[in-house]
């Protein structure tokens, strides 16, 4: 089981006092509630890589553009959480790609958004036609605390709505209730 507390990349992350762009500290972490989903792995892996029909499924990323290789932009819409009825535009980058079992990107500092993070998106099979997925989202470096602080709550709701919301779309989907 890939436990999104102990991911193999946080085993040799330094902290922010170490690493002032990239440290890393799990009291600056987000979980949201893992789902058991009705759908085998491989579906919810070709859903999350199915860009652009995010409109159809996800309530918190209605658009999302990349070829999802290594280091490869993922332009992204985000429904914002601070201003009703707004869009948030978004740029992260492709840091890891297991298939069918893990897809991350992540921000990178900025001097004009110092705010880094990482996401991972965990799909762990449970049966032949069963899986579970989890999502986290690490805020990175120095100013981790200050999005945990004022950003965690909401984040960590808005990606549990949206593994609400990828488990009913792939259950229908797996039961071929959606064409």
């Amino acid at each position: 089981m890939t436990d999104p507390w102990n991911m193999p990349w946080m085993e040799t992350a330094k902290t922010p006092e170490e690493d002032p762009v990239n440290g890393f500290n799990k009291d600056w972490m987000v979980v949201c509630e893992k789902v058991e989903i009705d759908a085998p792995a491989q579906l919810i892996w070709d859903i999350l890589v199915d860009l652009k029909n995010y409109n159809r499924w996800n309530p918190f990323c209605v658009m999302a553009e990349s070829t999802l290789e290594m280091d490869a932009p993922v332009y992204m819409q985000l429904v914002s959480q601070t201003m009703p009825g707004e869009l948030q535009p978004n740029l992260e980058y492709v840091c890891e790609k297991q298939e069918p079992n893990l897809l991350s990107w992540g921000a990178k500092w900025v001097d004009e958004f110092p705010y880094p993070a990482r996401r991972d998106q965990i799909i762990e099979e449970t049966g032949p036609e069963s899986c579970t997925y989890v999502s986290s989202d690490a805020f990175l470096g120095i100013h981790g605390w200050h999005v945990m602080t004022f950003c965690g709550p909401w984040v960590r709701r808005c990606f549990t709505n949206t593994a609400i919301a990828l488990k009913a779309y792939a259950e229908a989907m797996h039961r071929g209730e959606l064409g």
